[in-house]
């Protein structure tokens, strides 16, 4: 008897140690000299349309809203993946480019640098956690956060869990933030879940324009008051 009850904790507890998880003591975002930089998806399949519009447009609008009001003295950058298109699938998966570095009162050129970008190619996630962090915040001090935001997961045959899980063995100033956008496939929100639980960020899923606004509110403006940055979009 002894052993069947042996054998049921384990079931139970094994599962938990799948990956291991870094819990930082502070994890939220403060404008005190954080660096926050996004990873934003512009593959094919940002183009699709969502409640009437394009998720890119919404995903552009958002951003509008939400980036005058951080901290100007805050450093800021923006890297975007799937914005080429290729015939080869080599090229298809570097299609990742660090379009404004980070900064201080960054905001109207990270607008700028996505308005006229268009959703083209694949989705090469774990490519540019990599080139994030081993070249976009290289040097850089402090807590370093990554706001990752897609509609999809990898596909690239590649793993952004089993890189972040590699990861936090050897940094523990970097958390990655993830927004699902619209995403339904269980494995890959398994993956994308994953990533931001391993390097002790946070996990959303938004499925409307209006829970995307909530979710980036949420994750970089977390002090202010609802009442200020009520979304007179859709509701």
């Amino acid at each position: 008897m002894k052993k069947i009850w042996l054998f049921l904790l384990l079931i139970l507890i094994i599962p938990v140690f799948a990956y291991e998880v870094y819990t930082p003591n502070d994890y939220n975002y403060k404008s005190r000299g954080d660096k926050l930089l996004f990873v934003i998806d512009f593959s094919n399949s940002m183009g699709e349309y969502l409640q009437h519009e394009t998720k890119v447009n919404q995903v552009k609008d958002i951003m509008s809203k939400i980036l005058p009001q951080i901290d100007p003295s805050t450093r800021t950058g923006v890297r975007v993946y799937g914005h080429t298109c290729n015939i080869l699938a080599y090229n298809a998966c570097r299609s990742s480019e660090l379009l404004v570095p980070l900064e201080m009162n960054n905001s109207p050129r990270i607008l700028d640098s996505i308005k006229k970008l268009r959703p083209r190619g694949m989705t090469p996630i774990t490519y540019s956690l990599k080139q994030a962090v081993k070249k976009d915040l290289e040097g850089k001090d402090g807590i370093k956060h990554i706001i990752l935001l897609t509609d999809g997961g990898e596909n690239c045959d590649e793993s952004p869990c089993d890189y972040s899980i590699e990861l936090v063995k050897t940094r523990k100033d970097i958390k990655i933030d993830v927004i699902a956008f619209d995403v339904k496939d269980s494995d890959d929100l398994a993956q994308l879940q994953c990533t931001a639980d391993v390097t002790g960020g946070h996990f959303i899923e938004a499925d409307t324009k209006a829970q995307l606004f909530r979710s980036m509110e949420e994750l970089i403006l977390p002090h202010k008051s609802v009442e200020a940055l009520i979304y007179h979009g859709e509701g």
